[in-house]
């Protein structure tokens, strides 16, 4: 019999790929999506659409109750369903928590017997390393979050440790990138112009990991036997925050003006617009004040030795192949 997996916010990027991905595993894959999501990269016809309300833990729980009895438990639930981008602060909150809750309440009062219950997480829920030693973000060290979203995540993973509805895994990916990524595109749409920006002159130094790296990482570790823990995602190697331009520059055979964009003038400008946007429009700016602080911190890298480790494989891809992958699924989807 196969396993049966529910995988929340299944029309995303990364959604989208945990789909294909537990489909190639065998698995009975039921994708859960809102009634407007856009299935453009749902097509599979084995794929089953479960429509979710997060909101109402009580819509949740009927929901699940009925298809227990036609159907049985699932044997996984991977929540990958959340917001990085949110109007207010709050909503980062109520979406990416308390959803996790009435998500975790509903499956319990619904009487899923879950083998397991895969959050998926990310490293801002630790913030960023020591930024003097840059020493890589490591499993047990304070998680210390610098932003709404970050914190919103950690507040999600507390949660999921502290109730232990079911047996779970926590999952803390680096920055994610791949084909179907928008937010990514947009770096790759200014070095194809021409332009290289950059926040700050000081050093700056990420761990990065592909979309198909991460969800072969996901999968397997939900079919593996560990549970109760969280893992880190990287595919291992340091990168200075120059080395994705250079290698994109290289596969489009590009030149660029390198432009250094000083961190004191974006902070005041950001701060700036974050209180125009909240006065006149009543909501955060696609860049605010919390995203900046992110994206501009000296140390993201972390230590992802225990998941490949535990999975006995390494990652399929370098970061040179994986944009070239990117690359070119954007140019053959007229994304670029």
């Amino acid at each position: 019999m196969k396993n049966k997996v529910l995988i929340t916010g299944a029309s995303g990027f990364v959604g989208s790929f945990l789909v294909e991905e537990a489909l190639q595993k065998g698995w009975e894959v039921y994708a859960g999506i809102r009634k407007s999501s856009n299935k453009q990269f749902l097509q599979h016809p084995q794929i089953h659409f479960f429509e979710l309300n997060f909101s109402s833990a009580t819509l949740l729980t009927e929901q699940f109750t009925a298809f227990k009895k036609e159907q049985g438990s699932f044997d996984y639930v991977i929540h990958n369903a959340g917001i990085t981008q949110a109007d207010k602060k709050e909503d980062f909150f109520t979406v990416n928590c308390n959803y996790t809750k009435n998500l975790l309440h509903a499956l319990k009062d619904a009487d899923m017997q879950i083998k397991k219950f895969v959050f998926i997480s990310s490293l801002a829920a630790y913030g960023p390393g020591n930024a003097e030693t840059f020493a890589p973000i490591e499993l047990g060290h304070q998680q210390l979050p610098i932003s709404a979203y970050g914190k919103s995540k950690l507040n999600a993973e507390e949660f999921i440790r502290l109730v232990d509805i079911f047996p779970f895994l926590i999952i803390n990916p680096t920055a994610v990138y791949g084909p179907r990524d928008k937010d990514f595109l947009q770096f790759v749409k200014l070095i194809n112009k021409g332009f290289e920006p950059y926040i700050g002159s000081h050093k700056q130094m990420v761990s990065m990991i592909y979309v198909k790296d991460l969800t072969k990482a996901v999968i397997g570790l939900a079919a593996s036997s560990a549970v109760n823990v969280s893992y880190i995602v990287s595919d291992g190697v340091d990168y200075k925050k120059e080395s994705i331009g250079e290698n994109i520059k290289q596969i489009l055979k590009k030149r660029t003006l390198s432009i250094k964009i000083p961190l004191l003038l974006m902070q005041i400008l950001v701060a700036f617009t974050e209180k125009l946007h909240l006065f006149f429009l009543n909501k955060l700016p696609f860049l605010s004040t919390d995203k900046l602080n992110e994206i501009s911190s000296a140390n993201w890298l972390c230590d992802s030795t225990a998941l490949w480790k535990d999975l006995h494989t390494t990652p399929g891809y370098s970061l040179k192949e994986g944009l070239q992958e990117t690359i070119q699924w954007y140019i053959e989807n007229k994304w670029l």
